[in-house]
């Protein structure tokens, strides 16, 4: 008998750490080779963790809502035959077992045990145990504006913090000053909901909960407004209903107007730089590459975002193929935790529900979102030579949300402008 150590996987270069959900199999279960034997979620996608072996589950080293880093031992179990190549969960676990209880000693004889569960902010266990170890009291820790996902407090915060302390023993008042701004943010309190006998009460599940979350940390953070503009795309629609049988026969793709619309987005931001861009505090960060974040619906009716990388850089074949790729991911739950990371724009099409318009949430930490609206056939005066006449056209509105902190309403305005055109002037006898 040998014994193999199921680790965390590398799920994307942005990805470090993902929470247990669900274990799928219990301790004294048979695991086949493939076979999943746990649920984990990162803060965008679900998804599971198989067996690289066959054999019988005999330990589980973390719960249902642990925290877990990427490569860390999450499981072990007892295989047939001869030794696995994985190192005796006894030999990578006795230093580190040592070490963490060198530091609880040190901690328990000179810092009396804080009791963080008060708080409302999420903090992982890393972060508690050091919070822990320097008598970093709670309101201390909610003080410390996060650097990591969604302003979460990354060990190197909170030691920055430590350390600024211990430097500015005889001068606190910079520490007690940040605290006291943090308390004068208005407090949201929960307005009370009525519920009488024939009321059903349905807890949010757990993707639902984040992109609550989300909704309301980008509208506290972002300073909001919209432009709107109306387009005339009926050469678009002649176009794609003369190639798209030819299409998707040569290139085994079905060709919807989502890619068209993304092409002209990702030449917009080229021309305009200064919304590819991201607020970090003070600063603006300049983002090299055009990634676009492209929000599609779940079956369960939460929404999900992932990104096309470097669209810029697909002619529209490949941005067809990128589109119906990620969406049909999307839809059968096979995203990677790494299809979501990394985009610097967002486009959403509310008028696949039918909607002329919407006014979508930014996606933060971006400063600008994109909403396409149903394209319908519509009464429009048409200009020509001859004179003036009204005519049947395909139209549609984009409807721009973007962070009026950093992008005006001119650069805000121009950007949907440059979309506009290059959508309305697509060449009806272009050769895809």
């Amino acid at each position: 008998m040998a014994k193999f150590e199921l680790k965390l996987p590398k799920m994307g270069e942005s990805v470090a750490e993902a929470t247990i959900t669900n274990w799928l199999k219990e301790v004294g279960d048979k695991i086949e080779m493939d076979e999943a034997v746990l649920e984990i979620a990162t803060d965008k996608v679900d998804s599971e963790v198989p067996s690289e072996v066959a054999g019988i589950l005999i330990e589980k080293l973390f719960g249902k809502d642990d925290l877990v880093q990427v490569g860390q031992t999450i499981a072990i179990i007892e295989t047939e035959g001869g030794s696995v190549d994985a190192p005796k969960t006894e030999e990578v676990a006795a230093p580190i077992v040592a070490e963490v209880a060198k530091k609880v000693e040190v901690a328990k004889e000179t810092v009396a045990p804080a009791d963080f569960s008060g708080s409302d902010k999420f903090f992982s266990p890393l972060v508690k145990n050091i919070a822990k170890e320097e008598g970093v009291s709670i309101a201390e820790l909610e003080s410390i504006s996060g650097s990591g996902k969604d302003g979460r407090v990354t060990k190197e915060d909170i030691l920055k913090f430590v350390e600024s302390r211990k430097s500015k023993v005889e001068s606190p008042k910079p520490s007690v000053i940040q605290a006291t701004t943090q308390n004068l943010q208005p407090e949201t309190k929960a307005i009370p909901v009525s519920v009488n006998g024939g009321d059903e009460i349905i807890e949010m599940d757990r993707m639902r909960k984040l992109i609550s979350g989300y909704m309301v940390a980008s509208v506290q953070t972002s300073a909001h407004v919209q432009s709107f503009i109306e387009v005339d795309v009926t050469n678009i629609v002649k176009w794609r209903n003369k190639v798209k049988d030819a299409f998707e026969k040569r290139e085994g793709e079905k060709l919807t107007f989502t890619p068209i619309m993304m092409e002209a987005v990702a030449k917009a931001l080229k021309d305009f730089p200064g919304m590819n861009i991201s607020v970090d505090g003070d600063y603006i960060i300049k983002k090299k590459n055009i990634n676009l974040g492209m929000a599609a619906a779940l079956p369960n009716g939460n929404l999900i975002v992932p990104v096309i990388k470097n669209a810029d850089q697909l002619n529209l074949v490949g941005m067809a193929k990128a589109v119906n790729d990620l969406g049909n991911r999307a839809k059968a739950g096979k995203l990677k935790p790494d299809d979501t990371q990394g985009g610097t724009y967002t486009v959403t099409n509310v008028g696949t529900f039918g909607s002329v318009f919407g006014t979508p949430i930014i996606n933060q930490p971006q400063v600008g979102i994109l909403a396409l609206g149903a394209i319908r056939k519509v009464p429009a005066v048409i200009e020509t030579p001859e004179g003036d006449f009204i005519g049947i056209r395909q139209k549609m509105f984009l409807s721009h949300s973007y962070d009026h902190r950093v992008v005006d309403g001119a650069l805000g305005g121009s950007f949907v402008k440059r979309v506009a055109d290059y959508l309305e002037a697509f060449d009806v006898n272009r050769e895809y």
